[in-house]
């Protein structure tokens, strides 16, 4: 059993974050510690200079209540967080900086670019310093 697991989520795949959560509980250890964790992408300057003042800040709220909100309602074990970056690379560092045993992930069906670019769970496969379990 693990003692603490991240489950990345997606704020547009909420029936992949159900079954992360069921399988999630499933492995983790009396005690342990489950995180949900949510990366913002980071929007490149040149966009973001296109924005209207005060439009990242507003999505970046509503993003954490959302996750907030999702931790809540998954019970009073679930912590979480919202961080910013490359959705691969990001999990993988978040997984090593905070000990994370184990990281239970969703996956869609790879398409066409996924052959190209390699999805984010390929991503945190091949680099997580721990296991992850994919789900699809």
């Amino acid at each position: 059993m693990y003692q603490h697991i991240l489950l990345p989520v997606a704020l547009d795949h909420e029936t992949a974050f159900t079954d992360s959560m069921e399988i999630a509980r499933r492995l983790c250890a009396d005690g342990g510690k489950l995180t949900l964790l949510h990366v913002i992408e980071t929007v490149p300057g040149y966009v973001a200079a296109q924005m209207p003042a005060g439009a990242l800040e507003d999505a970046q709220s509503a993003t954490t209540r959302q996750v907030e909100d999702m931790a809540r309602g998954a019970g009073a074990d679930v912590g979480w967080a919202v961080i910013s970056g490359s959705p691969g690379s990001a999990i993988v560092e978040y997984a090593e900086q905070n000990n994370a045993d184990c990281i239970v992930m969703a996956s869609h069906k790879p398409g066409l670019t996924d052959y190209f670019l390699g999805s984010t769970a390929a991503r945190v496969v091949r680099h997580a310093p721990c296991s992850v379990h994919v789900i699809r």
